[in-house]
């Protein structure tokens, strides 16, 4: 044997042992780690809780914000950063844009879930900077690190709790980013936390002007024992952290900021109540009042019993082999409608609260056709009517797989071609350059 074809050989022979050494790896479920910050519960668990609203996938996946690691040098664009470069929803950014976690300055514990473990570089804390725009996408240069635990490559448990000194120079609305440095992959996890910093009087100065006034004060529903009341949302130099209602003179409850409505409960039959609303923020700053609105109650018990309207304008499509995206337009009901059930024939798969119009049904067999209907539900547990049938088919998986593009969205499931090789996609994203599929494993399988 020439010594050429001597070379060849042990390339060969590399280039099989690479290949398996990398199969290992993905059947093993190494790539498929995925963990969130659970508490002080981050911008995309709020989005799966229902608080933040808009989110888009990640209400459903908060644990797969991942993207490339050695951050700052390395990770998601500018602007991008907050949703790992995958899941635009969370790259918006404004003062209000999103609900916020209350938290004091100096020691805090971050507590991670870790859906599978991952050989772990390190992990990083950082916060944005004292003068920061809170409606601009958030940039490497807004951010300054605080706290990191450098784990040497050790894996993790699926629960992770750090302990950190949050800056105490600085009070209002600031954005901690936590980034967990994955060893053997290149890449890293994202969870961006919204917080309503309180320090007192601090570096940065003390925020002393209050909210504006919450207006339109109104009474929007009554019962014998409640009556509903709703208001404009007040305005804030950083950010409205929560409103107070009073009855005359007296507080009677509370609620977040993201929030513009309220029950006032326990109250007498045929009986007249004045109400004003005022605003607060993270440094309890308490606006003026509201203007004044009186209601009454009803004179005497009442028992819904009845239903709210059937959702109309049920539609189903297919999204992937394996998924069937379902919406419908909103059921009206005399008190107020506070979910909908989805079901496929006679079998319930699943409910979702009153605000959310869509449903995506998974776990399906492709090339399979599916009938879907969709009821409302009130408080008093009646049920409506089933809307329309919506049926929608399960596509056969495909057998042809177009190139990979860079800045193009892809689906779980969907196959694509690169140098040759037909690859699955992992997670849900919009590709960028440097993502192809060879060097991004948890974005794609080769099959």
């Amino acid at each position: 044997m020439t010594q050429k074809a001597k070379i060849h050989k042990r390339l060969r022979s590399v280039a099989v042992s690479v290949f398996v050494l990398v199969f290992v790896s993905i059947s093993s479920g190494v790539i498929s780690a995925h963990g969130y910050v659970d508490s002080p519960a981050s911008r995309a668990q709020l989005c799966r809780q229902g608080v933040n609203t808009n989110c888009g996938p990640v209400q459903y996946e908060p644990h797969s914000i991942e993207a490339k690691g050695n951050f700052p040098a390395g990770g998601p664009a500018d602007g991008q950063i907050t949703g790992g470069g995958i899941f635009p929803p969370l790259f918006e950014q404004t003062a209000t844009r999103w609900s916020k976690v209350n938290m004091n300055g100096g020691p805090n514990t971050f507590h991670w879930t870790l859906t599978a473990a991952h050989a772990t570089k390190e992990w990083k804390y950082y916060i944005t900077k004292i003068g920061w725009d809170p409606n601009k996408p958030i940039a490497r240069s807004d951010l300054e690190l605080f706290c990191s635990f450098n784990d040497g490559g050790a894996r993790p448990s699926s629960s992770v709790t750090h302990t950190c000194n949050v800056p105490t120079d600085r009070s209002g609305y600031y954005v901690i980013l936590g980034v967990w440095e994955i060893a053997d992959t290149g890449n890293a996890f994202y969870q961006a936390i919204d917080v309503n910093l309180s320090n007192g009087d601090t570096g940065g100065g003390p925020d002393t002007q209050a909210p504006t006034a919450p207006s339109n004060l109104r009474s929007t529903a009554a019962t014998s024992s409640s009556i509903t009341l709703a208001w404009n949302a007040a305005t804030d130099n950083v950010g409205v952290t929560g409103y107070t209602v009073y009855r005359g003179t007296t507080p009677v409850g509370s609620v977040a900021g993201t929030l513009t409505s309220y029950t006032v409960t326990g109250l007498s039959a045929g009986t007249q109540y004045t109400f004003t609303v005022k605003a607060k923020d993270a440094a309890g700053n308490e606006s003026a009042a509201s203007n004044t609105v009186t209601a009454s109650t009803a004179v005497g018990p009442e028992k819904d019993e009845q239903a709210p309207s059937a959702p109309s304008d049920l539609t189903a499509t297919a999204m992937t082999s394996s998924t069937i995206s379902l919406s419908w337009k909103a059921s009206s009901d005399n008190v107020g409608v506070t979910g909908y059930n989805i079901y496929n024939g006679t079998d319930k798969i699943g409910s979702v609260s009153g605000t959310l119009l869509s449903y995506t049904a998974s776990g399906l067999t492709a090339n399979t056709t599916y009938t879907f209907t969709v009821t409302a539900l009130d408080a008093a547990g009646n049920e409506s009517g089933a809307s329309n049938a919506a049926t929608a088919t399960t596509p056969a998986p495909s057998t042809e797989a177009p190139d990979w593009a860079p800045n193009t969205s892809y689906n779980v499931n969907d196959l694509v071609t690169y140098n040759g090789v037909v690859y699955q996609c992992r997670q849900a994203h919009t590709s960028l350059p440097g993502w192809e599929p060879p060097t991004t494993p948890a974005l794609w399988l080769e099959v």
